[in-house]
């Protein structure tokens, strides 16, 4: 099984705006947990490597996925377990990896549009419900 940590990131300005990357498809920063790192600390260093931002991580908020892919080089299909903590930016500059072609704040109702996969827009919906109640 492959094992991924990222998050979803917001900006607290006028309103809410959540962060969305795009490689192949509009996604949350995500990526390979390294063998000597826990999840949060594995999050944390995904979002920094993906998006320049240091990411506040809320504690209280941690929902998991997991999916089958199959990987391009030989077709070979991969269990993925994805687990997605909420960060809180302090700035909107961005700075993306090598790995991405844009960025873009997104308000909630757009960032839903942008999200390809149900999976995703649930981890969102999750996280706009937590926020509404701390806010």
């Amino acid at each position: 099984m492959e094992k991924s940590a990222g998050a979803v990131v917001f900006y607290r300005g006028a309103e809410i705006e959540y962060l969305l990357i795009r490689s192949t498809y509009w996604e949350f920063p995500k990526g390979l947990i390294d063998v000597e790192e826990n999840e949060r600390d594995a999050a944390r260093r995904e979002v920094r490597e993906e998006t320049g931002l240091d990411a506040e991580l809320y504690p209280d908020f941690k929902k998991t996925v997991q999916y089958f892919y199959r990987r391009r080089e030989n077709g070979a299909l991969v269990k993925k377990y994805v687990v997605y903590f909420l960060g809180e930016a302090k700035t909107r500059d961005v700075q993306i990896s090598w790995e991405h072609q844009e960025a873009q704040w997104l308000t909630y109702e757009r960032a839903l549009e942008f999200l390809p996969y149900e999976n995703a827009r649930e981890i969102l919906r999750a996280a706009s419900e937590w926020l509404s109640h701390v806010a």
